[in-house]
This record gives structure tokens, C-alpha cells and sequence, in this order.
């Protein structure tokens, strides 16, 4: 019997660096290359959008998966001059506790399985262009069993203000595991992926649209599912042309922000690949469909992003931010002190 594969993935470990950052990044259907502003997860996940607006913005989020796994992450930014900035990144993924059993299907107790990934990024802005390097060191341990591994995310992005325009170019997780989850082992690849994405905002209406493409390094990331061969030995169908739009949708992710005045926003993206990978039969409901939001008080601000991973359900997506200069910036100010007569 030859090798069988299902969906796209299972091919790499350390999968969780899949995972989306935020509660932006959930609602607008994966994380999005095309923007660019005061958002630390931003420069997290693309180095390239690490911008100066960012500056000692700090934010932590926080998602339930499935079966009680939880996943979250935390993005600090820094501005180091009018040119560069810096950021750090700490992604984790908790899978609660697993039931152990020996070869005799005896139990063993529990056990507990965690990762976690701390990434260190610089950007350096040069005209328009901004380039950006990410450098992460990755963790995983399961059970007794664990694994290291390094990678790097390389950038390049372009913005332009008057036009309200930003394209990005991303290549992800360059690297290698350096330490295998038993010594036999083989080192096993990193998700690896090329990415390009772009966002517009529109001049006459408080909205930006935005388009994120991945796996540009492979074409077809289509599963081969054996219902859609053709039993006819006589009629030899090949239906390549009827799958060439197929093809070409899962590779992007979709997403729009509507801009309520200056405290809310209100998001909804679409994942096509997740749709057709995770749909049952025909029950896809709103299987790749996202939505979400985000409220600022004051300096903080909070968001919510929920995505549909199944049929049965999807994740709820939290993110809460601040900028700690705007805390800075209340103690310089000298109290007002009221005359007397």
C-alpha cells in the first residue's frame, strides 16, 4: 500500500506555529500580511511590519482549541531609533492532560504535553521599504519526550501612506529541529511557507480590505481524496481544468476591518482552505468564515475573534493591549495646581 495523505499538513512538526497570534488575526481568517499599524502581534508574526507606531505596545492573547487545549501568545514592541525597531514574541500551546496507558492497555496515570516558541525580530525602514528578521527558538515537550528546534522568518514590506496601501512578502520558519523527540529519530521539517499579501483602505468609506496568499512555494496543496476519481475505466476524466480555481482559492485568506469611530472595529474574514479541508460531506455551514471585534477604553483596548474550525463549533479569541508610553507619558506631566485667593 502506498502513503495516504489527508489535508495539508502532517507533513512538518512543530505545527503550532500555524496557529493564529490574535484575536485580529482569527477574525480576519489567518494572520494578514497587508497591515501596518500600532499592533505588536503584527511585527510578531512578519518582522517586515514592525513599524515605529508600535512602540512599547504590549499585548497578550489567549484562545481555547479543541478537547480543552489552549493556546496563546504575547508581543512586546520596541522602537530603538527613527529607522528600526525591535519586538518580542512568546507563542505557547497547552494540551491539558492526556491518559497514559502501557502495551496492555493498563493505565499509566496522566501526562502533560506543551510548546512554546520565543521569537526576537528587528525591522530597518528604508524609504518606503521596510526589512525585517525574525530569529525563534522553539520548544516542545510530550510526556517525557522532547524536542528543540531554530528557525527564522524573513520579510520585506512596502507601505505607502497617501494611498493608504501595504504589501508584504514573507518567507517563514527557515530552519531545522536540532534535537529529535528520541535519538533514532530522523529531524523531521519545519512548516515552512512563503506568503505575499496586501491591504487596502478605502478613501471614501471607513474600511480596509485585505488579501494574504500562502504556500506560494506549492502549487497544488489539494489532499487527494479518492471520491473524485472517475471508476470509469473507458471515460478517462481528468477534471485538472474544473479543479484550476480550486486550487488557486486555497491559497488565500480574506479579511476586511470596519472603523466605528476611533474606538470600535468590527471584523469578518473567510479561509477557503479551511473550509474545504475541515467541512463534513456536505455540512459546511460557515466553516471558514470568521468574525470579530475590537473596543478601545482609554489606553487599553480589547478584542475578540471567533473562527469556525468544524462543523461542530470553532475558537474564541481574546487579545488584550495597552501602550505602556501613554502610562509614561502621565507621570512626566507636572500637576495642575488651582490658585487661591
Amino acid at each position: 500500500m502506498g502513503p495516504l495523505y489527508a489535508q495539508l499538513g502532517g507533513d512538518a512538526t512543530f505545527g503550532f506555529l500555524d496557529l493564529p497570534g490574535s484575536a485580529r488575526a482569527s477574525a480576519l481568517g489567518g494572520d494578514q500580511l497587508g497591515l501596518l499599524d500600532r499592533d505588536p502581534n503584527l511585527g510578531v508574526f512578519n518582522p517586515a511590519l514592525l513599524a515605529d507606531t508600535m512602540h512599547q505596545q504590549v499585548a497578550w492573547s489567549t484562545a481555547n482549541y479543541v478537547a480543552d487545549i489552549n493556546f496563546g501568545q504575547f508581543a512586546y514592541a520596541h522602537k530603538i531609533d527613527s529607522l528600526s525597531t525591535a519586538a518580542i514574541g512568546i507563542k505557547y500551546i497547552s494540551y491539558d492532560d492526556f491518559l497514559g496507558a502501557d502495551a496492555t492497555g493498563a493505565s499509566t496515570g496522566t501526562f502533560k504535553g506543551n510548546e512554546q516558541v520565543v521569537s526576537f525580530g528587528a525591522s530597518r525602514l528604508m524609504g518606503k521599504f521596510r526589512y525585517g528578521l525574525n530569529l525563534k527558538g522553539i520548544f516542545s515537550t510530550l510526556e517525557s519526550y522532547s524536542a528543540i528546534g531554530v528557525a527564522a522568518d524573513l520579510g520585506v514590506s512596502y507601505h505607502n501612506p497617501e494611498n493608504r496601501f501595504t504589501a508584504s512578502l514573507l518567507v517563514r520558519n527557515v530552519g531545522r529541529q536540532v534535537s529529535t523527540y528520541y535519538e533514532e529519530a530522523e529531524n523531521e521539517p519545519l512548516p515552512f511557507d512563503v506568503q505575499i499579501g496586501f491591504s487596502k483602505r478605502l478613501k471614501y468609506m471607513p474600511f480596509r480590505f485585505m488579501v494574504t496568499a500562502h504556500h506560494l512555494h506549492q502549487w497544488d496543496i489539494r489532499y487527494d481524496d479518492p471520491r473524485d476519481e472517475d471508476d470509469n475505466f473507458f471515460v478517462q476524466d481528468t477534471t485538472e481544468s474544473s479543479y484550476l480555481f480550486d486550487k488557486f482559492m486555497r491559497h488565500l485568506a480574506l479579511g476586511g476591518e470596519l472603523y466605528l469611530g476611533k474606538h470600535l472595529t468590527v471584523r469578518v474574514g473567510y479561509n477557503y482552505l479551511r473550509r474545504q479541508e475541515l467541512a463534513i460531506d456536505n455540512k459546511k455551514g460557515m466553516l471558514g468564515f470568521s468574525f470579530g471585534a475590537a473596543i478601545r477604553i482609554n489606553r487599553f483596548y480589547l478584542e475578540y475573534g471567533r473562527a469556525r474550525y468544524h462543523y461542530a463549533g470553532g475558537i474564541n479569541h481574546f487579545t488584550f493591549g495597552m501602550n505602556l508610553n501613554d502610562f509614561h507619558l502621565r507621570k512626566k506631566r507636572a500637576p495642575i495646581v488651582e490658585a487661591t485667593n
